[in-house]
């Protein structure tokens, strides 16, 4: 009780030109505002901004304090005001620089998970590979045909297909890395 008196009495001698006590007063001002503020904003330096802005906003305000009431009430209504008009600024800021969903899946129509690679565009590369992945290679990607046709045609086992063609991506990958 003794702090509201105490600066219920400092923005009265404030009001009557005493320019220490109104020092003081915005110096108290601001240390009961700092937490306020710091619970409802990410950053020290969103707080020093706003602090200062609240603390000008007081200081505009003066004249309409009504020294029969008490300072805190008076002093957190301008600071609520103010915080809510920066926060609505801030966040109508971000509103009008963020990116629109609809655009964004404009944009990825194709599907990202498809390569941009097709056996024809490193059909140069794949003629270069030993003869027997070269055939197996295009057998499975040019014609068509799973691992087990593909050892059927060429008489060797599905999992010898299998290590072929792994071992052929393996050497392409290394090729187009490059």
């Amino acid at each position: 009780m003794e702090e509201k008196t105490n600066l219920e009495g400092l923005m009265r001698r404030a009001l009557e030109g005493e320019k220490t006590a109104y020092a003081e007063l915005l110096r108290e001002s601001g240390r009961l505002l700092r937490p306020f503020l710091a619970r409802r904003l990410s950053f020290e330096s969103e707080v020093d901004d706003l602090l200062q802005e609240i603390l000008i906003s007081i200081h505009k305000a003066r004249h309409t304090y009504d020294g029969k009431r008490s300072y805190q009430p008076w002093m957190f209504a301008i600071a609520k005001f103010r915080l809510q008009d920066y926060l609505r600024t801030h966040y109508a800021d971000h509103l009008r620089h963020a990116e629109d969903i609809a655009d964004l899946e404009n944009n990825l129509s194709e599907d990202v998970t498809e390569p941009d690679i097709s056996y024809e565009s490193i059909s140069g590369e794949i003629l270069k590979l030993p003869e027997r992945q070269a055939t197996i290679l295009q057998l499975m990607h040019k014609e068509g045909y799973t691992s087990k046709e593909v050892a059927i045609k060429l008489g060797m086992t599905e999992s010898a297909v299998k290590v072929a063609a792994f071992r052929a991506y393996k050497v392409l990958r290394q090729k187009l890395e490059r």
